[in-house]
């Protein structure tokens, strides 16, 4: 069975931050609060973990999940050749709803799906998810919905969806945005492929970012 825990306040959500850390250090998914919508989390580095994270979703493995992380650094630690215009828009953006598609440093020892050699990163401003974040290092996060369902806005929608699939709930009210992150694609130009959290107008003020549909 799975379990909903309150991690409202930093003062008292240390064992429900304890809960998620063993589920995921068990392979389990855990579903966590951000700033745009709940994410359902897998470790990054546990290929069952990120196969049972697709499954419970709903999803095969030519969607991918983006990875969440703490720390800005930690762009250098997963992509590698990312390019000024992306630094720039990490600097303006980032903790937000921003998440910007990288060449993946081939030394990781990861399976996303099929990535292409790339990965999708961001880092979420939310106290919960961050505090979750530093404990686990990155996290494999897609929006806590099965696919083609609106993404929860609170742990408790996203139970309903998604069950005893996922092991642990953090509840810490509804989703401050509600809207699921800007993606922007960096490995030739900067090109936003999902409108969302950052509007397309923001992001130029910042880097030349151009619009289309991402390539098949």
């Amino acid at each position: 069975m799975s379990s909903v825990l309150d991690c409202s306040d930093p003062g008292t959500w240390g064992p429900a931050l304890d809960e998620a850390v063993n589920a995921l250090g068990r392979g389990g998914l855990v579903v966590l609060p951000t700033d745009t919508v709940y994410g359902i989390g897998a470790d990054a580095f546990a290929p069952e973990a990120v196969a049972a994270l697709l499954a419970a979703k709903g999803r095969g493995r030519q969607m991918p999940p983006p990875v969440l992380v703490a720390d800005v650094r930690t762009l250098d630690g997963l992509c590698t050749d990312v390019p000024d215009g992306a630094r720039a828009l990490v600097e303006a953006f980032w903790p937000g709803g921003l998440t910007v598609i990288c060449q993946a440093q081939p030394s990781l020892a990861w399976d996303l799906g099929e990535t292409r050699g790339t990965v999708a990163v961001r880092m979420p401003d939310h106290p919960a998810a961050l505090a979750l974040l530093r404990r686990t290092g990155p996290l494999a996060v897609s929006s806590a919905n099965r696919t083609g369902r609106p993404a929860g806005t609170t742990a408790e929608e996203a139970r309903d969806q998604l069950g005893d699939s996922v092991q642990v709930y953090l509840e810490a009210g509804p989703a401050p945005g509600g809207v699921a992150s800007t993606i922007v694609d960096a490995t030739a130009g900067l090109r936003i492929v999902r409108a969302g959290a950052v509007s397309l107008e923001e992001l130029r003020e910042v880097a030349p970012v151009t619009e289309g549909e991402a390539p098949a």
